[in-house]
């Protein structure tokens, strides 16, 4: 239990410090002009932090875990990869078949995201939390 709460943390501080980045570069130049007004007026706190508190958790979980159990990064990297591509891509493809507008270039776009945000979290996460436990993954 130690050790996922560890893990858990490291994958939320990972996580958020990457999306904010992303999200204030990309807001603007990618989300705005795409989805104008789709877009809420007022950003809604509760269900973000839900959104980071339960997908932080299941990247843990399916990720992060079993590459310190594997003790290798390259497991880690690769199902936070899948992970991402997966969930990013149920979103974003939900929206596509039922909404009357979402773009395709937004897909494309959060397909890669997700991706590369969920790999380099789990990543980073699982090598540092070997590290704290002593059992670093190569």
């Amino acid at each position: 239990m130690k050790r996922f709460v560890i893990a858990y943390i490291a994958t939320m501080v990972f996580f958020l410090a990457i999306d904010a980045v992303w999200l204030s570069t990309m807001a603007d130049l990618l989300y705005r002009p795409l989805l104008g007004d789709l877009l809420a007026p007022q950003f809604r706190l509760v269900p973000a932090i839900l959104f980071y508190l339960i997908y932080c958790a299941a990247l843990t979980f399916f990720a992060v875990l079993p590459g310190l159990d594997q003790r290798r990064l390259v497991v880690a990297l690769r199902n936070g990869a899948f992970f991402g591509f997966a969930a990013y891509g149920t979103y974003d493809l939900t929206n596509q078949a039922t909404l009357v507008t979402w773009p395709t270039t937004l897909t494309i776009a959060d397909l890669i995201w997700g991706s590369v945000l969920s790999a380099a979290t789990a990543f980073c996460s699982c090598w540092l939390t070997g590290k704290q436990n002593g059992r670093s993954a190569h």
